[in-house]
């Protein structure tokens, strides 16, 4: 297996970022999103957004690099609610399915929030994510929302790390 770097993202990222973004939403998602949901995100509206959060900055990005190509990112920065259960959110982290199992996730968890106090949102039924998330210390605390993505409901519970 080949090595992985993680390092901060860079607004050169965005398109690599995008393609894993959506790449690991197909993977992930056919549950609960239907395929014509899926097979119709668009990877240039995707890049351009992902340009914007880098050139904003107000989030951090890291990417994992293995053989020279993105396999995953990580996104955090500061709770985007009123009441947030802590000071920072995990506001997403992605690897490509083929690279689960390498630590690459565990990784970018580190880079983007250290052992700091953090938060993040999950599909309740993603049981992977679920288990990986609680391996590193955060417990579901109760809270529940929907999550929208082209008028689908995706059910999230938020996990809490102290």
């Amino acid at each position: 297996m080949t090595a992985t770097l993680v390092r901060r993202a860079t607004v050169d990222d965005a398109p690599a970022i995008a393609r894993v973004h959506l790449q690991s939403w197909r993977e992930t998602y056919p549950p609960v999103l239907p395929a014509e949901v899926l097979d119709g995100l668009d990877l240039d509206a995707r890049t351009a957004r992902w340009q914007e959060i880098l050139d904003e900055g107000r989030s951090t990005v890291h990417v994992a690099v293995a053989g020279g190509e993105v396999v995953g990112f990580a996104s955090a920065g500061d709770g985007r609610q009123d009441d947030a259960p802590a000071p920072r959110e995990l506001e997403g982290l992605y690897v490509l399915a083929r690279r689960h199992g390498t630590g690459d996730g565990a990784r970018l968890l580190a880079a983007a929030l250290g052992d700091r106090p953090a938060y993040l949102w999950v599909w309740r039924d993603n049981a992977r994510a679920l288990a990986f998330y609680g391996k590193h210390g955060f417990d579901a605390d109760g809270a529940e929302d929907t999550h929208t993505v082209n008028e689908h409901p995706i059910p999230a519970v938020r996990m809490v790390r102290p």
